[in-house]
């Protein structure tokens, strides 16, 4: 267990107050010993509260292609099939989780793989829980893709208390499963959008730990089958309509017709030229004897 970058400033300034505070009820109150210990106690408990929030586990993840490992610790709010409006514009299903002011708030990638698409979005800062948090929020978007082509697509929330959403990746980036992408201070709550037919493996309300709980499983591009099937039809009756068009029974009718009817047309002017060889030069012969 270490204590995140994001929290020295945050812990520098915790310290600088409860030294202050201290200082003052003892100059001011010197004899007041309920009230200094009071202060000390609640000096105490919030110099726990700032470590423990800021705390960042050391873990060793080997990687799987096929799993989606949860971005942070917190508990599953929403498991759904909805609408994805900014990126995939297509059906996908959304798994949130929510993170309480007393889990680790690192953030970490769900999957290996190339950074696609990255987005800021500037909003407001509505309860984590509310509907309409995941679309109108202060949020960043970020999508994934492995080596065998999926996108998985994760967003950082900010709530009514977290009112800063860290990150470290851009678009280009090649991250790894399990490493750090961002931080969010204070509580929030984080958004996964997977493809139609992974198979998820965790339960509403079910408490999950970021970088070991195993969200879901990819089942191997499931799209991929239904886009190779789609080729498939559509090449198939390329091949074989026009062949039936060009080679069929019509056609060949149509070719051996006129054929049939050459014969017969040769036929007819032979008929009419036999009549008229009748009157040929035997009664002028007979004419010019008789003249004789």
């Amino acid at each position: 267990m270490t204590f995140h970058k994001e929290g020295y400033t945050s812990l520098a300034l915790t310290v600088l107050f409860i030294f202050v505070l201290n200082a003052l009820i003892s100059f001011y109150f010197p004899d007041a010993h309920v009230v200094k210990w009071i202060v000390y106690i609640l000096s105490f408990l919030l110099f726990v509260t700032i470590v423990q929030f800021f705390r960042s586990p050391i873990l060793h993840i080997s990687a799987e292609e096929s799993q989606v490992l949860c971005p942070a610790d917190g508990k599953v709010v929403v498991i759904e099939e909805t609408e994805e409006t900014e990126f995939f514009k297509d059906r996908r299903i959304q798994l949130s989780v929510f993170m309480s002011p007393v889990n680790v708030h690192v953030n970490r990638n769900p999957i290996s793989g190339v950074v696609k698409y990255f987005k800021y979005h500037p909003g407001k800062y509505l309860v984590a829980w509310h509907p309409k948090s995941s679309t109108e929020n202060e949020r960043t978007t970020v999508v994934t893709e492995n080596s065998e082509g999926t996108q998985v697509l994760f967003r950082q929330i900010a709530g009514a208390l977290a009112r800063r959403i860290v990150w470290y990746v851009k678009e280009g980036d090649v991250v790894e499963q399990g490493q750090q992408f961002g931080f969010i201070k204070f509580g929030s709550r984080v958004d996964i959008f997977l493809p139609l037919g992974t198979k998820i493996n965790v339960e509403l309300n079910q408490v999950v730990k970021g970088g070991r709980t195993v969200l879901a499983e990819l089942l191997n591009n499931a799209a991929l089958p239904d886009e190779t099937s789609d080729v498939v039809n559509e090449t198939i009756p390329d091949h074989t309509e026009p062949l039936s068009e060009e080679h069929g029974e019509e056609t060949l009718v149509i070719e051996h017709e006129p054929k049939k009817e050459k014969p017969a047309a040769e036929k007819k002017p032979a008929a009419k030229t036999e009549p008229a060889k009748k009157p040929v030069a035997k009664p002028k012969a007979v004419k010019k004897d008789d003249k004789k």
